[in-house]
C-alpha cells in the first residue's frame, strides 16, 4: 500500500500575529521527519494550479478580486482573511496539488494519500472568500474528480472544528456529493452555520449532514457518532472517492476552539475513515489540510492520520487527554438519527 504526501507550505502566504502562518506546514514535515515516516511515503512537489479548475467551484468575480488585490501588494480582505503579494498564486498551487491528489490515486499510482496546503479552503463559498480561505481546495478536488475522472459519488467528511460552510454552499443543491461535518456549533462561534436542519435543497435535499457538536466533545462522543451516525448514511451513499476536511483543532489544546479530542481520538477517526475508503471505494482517500493552530497538536494530528493511510498500528499522543470531563451526545444523536433515518 503506498500513501502518497505532496506539501505546499506557502511561505509567502503569511500575516504577521495571524493563527493561519508559514509555519504550520513546515512543523508537521519537523515530526515526520522526527518520527522517520517520510520514507514510506510516496513524494511529490505540488503541481500548478489551473484557474479552470477554481472556476469550477467560484465565480470570475471572486477569482478576479483575488488576483487583483494579490497583484497590488495584498492586505486584509475583511477581519479575519489575508492576502499577500504571493497568495493568488500560491492559492492556486494550493487547489493544483489537491487535484494532483486526486489524479495520482486515480491513476492507481498510489493508493491514498495526504495533501498539506495552504492556504486552507473549506470556509470559501462559490461567491465569496472568509475563515483563512481564498479558494475551497476539496471543492475543486471533488468537482476534478468528477469531472475529469466519470466519477458519479464523492464523499466530503470535515472533522475541521470549524463548520465547512463553503463546501456546503457549493454542493447544497449536488446529489452527487455527500457533505458531511462535524464542527463546533455555539452561540458567537465562528462562522455560525452547520445547525441539524441544514441538510440540502431541491435534488441535494438529504445530502448533506451536519453534526452540530456542543462543547467539549471528544474521543468517546466522535467515536459514537461515526459509528451510529456516519457510517450508515456512507453505507447509504456509497462513494467511489473519500475527500477529507482534516482541521486538527478540534484538539483540546487548541487555542481558537473549545472541543475535546486528544490525538488519540484523532487516530482512531482516521483509522475509521480508512477502514471506510476500503470497505466501500478500493482505499481511495485523500486528506487535505484545513485548520489546526496550535503546533503540536496539529503535527501529532498529520502523524497519525498518516500512520492509519499507511496501515501502521501506531498511535503518537504526547499531549494525552484533556482535564475536564467529555459531553454527553446521546441526545444529539437520537436527533440527528430521526433527521436523517426517520423510523431507525
Amino acid at each position: 500500500m503506498t500513501t502518497l504526501l505532496i506539501t505546499a507550505p506557502a511561505l509567502g502566504h503569511t500575516f504577521p500575529d495571524h493563527p493561519e502562518h508559514s509555519g504550520r506546514v513546515p512543523a508537521i514535515m519537523q515530526k515526520l521527519e522526527q518520527h522517520n515516516i517520510l520514507s514510506d511515503l510516496h513524494l511529490l512537489p505540488p503541481a500548478s494550479g489551473l484557474v479552470g479548475q477554481v472556476r469550477r467551484v467560484h465565480t470570475e468575480q471572486l477569482i478576479s478580486h483575488i488576483r487583483y488585490t494579490s497583484l497590488h501588494g495584498g492586505g486584509r480582505l475583511d477581519a479575519d482573511t489575508y492576502c499577500t503579494l504571493e497568495s493568488y498564486d500560491l492559492a492556486l498551487q494550493a487547489v493544483g496539488a489537491c487535484c494532483q491528489g486526486v489524479d495520482e490515486i486515480m491513476s492507481g499510482r498510489v493508493h491514498n494519500g495526504m495533501v498539506l496546503v495552504r492556504p486552507p479552503g473549506h470556509h470559501a463559498e462559490k461567491k465569496s472568500f472568509g475563515g483563512f480561505c481564498l479558494f475551497n481546495n476539496i471543492a475543486a478536488a471533488a468537482r476534478h474528480a468528477q469531472i475529469n475522472h466519470g466519477l458519479q459519488r464523492v464523499l466530503i467528511l470535515d472533522f475541521d472544528v470549524h463548520h465547512g460552510n463553503g463546501t456546503q454552499d457549493i454542493f447544497y443543491d449536488d446529489p452527487s456529493v455527500l457533505f458531511i461535518s462535524t464542527h463546533l456549533y455555539t452561540g458567537f462561534f465562528y462562522p455560525g452555520t452547520g445547525s441539524a436542519r441544514e441538510t440540502g435543497i431541491g435534488l441535494g435535499l438529504g445530502y448533506t449532514l451536519n453534526v452540530p457538536f456542543p462543547p467539549g466533545v471528544g474521543d468517546n462522543g466522535y467515536a459514537q457518532v461515526f459509528t451510529e451516525l456516519i457510517r450508515p448514511a456512507v453505507a447509504a451513499f456509497q462513494p467511489e472517492f473519500i475527500l477529507i476536511s482534516a482541521g486538527y483543532d478540534a484538539h483540546w489544546a487548541d487555542p481558537l476552539a473549545s472541543a475535546g479530542l486528544s490525538l488519540t481520538g484523532y487516530a482512531h477517526l482516521s483509522r475509521t475513515l480508512v477502514q471506510m475508503a476500503d470497505e466501500w471505494c478500493r482505499g481511495r482517500i485523500l486528506f487535505i489540510l484545513e485548520g489546526g493552530y496550535f503546533l503540536e497538536a496539529l503535527a501529532g494530528g498529520a502523524l497519525n492520520s498518516l500512520y492509519a493511510l499507511c496501515g501502521r498500528d501506531q498511535i503518537h499522543d504526547p499531549l494525552g487527554p484533556p482535564r475536564q470531563s467529555e459531553a454527553n451526545v446521546t441526545d444529539l444523536l437520537y436527533a440527528l438519527r430521526q433527521l436523517h433515518f426517520s423510523g431507525s
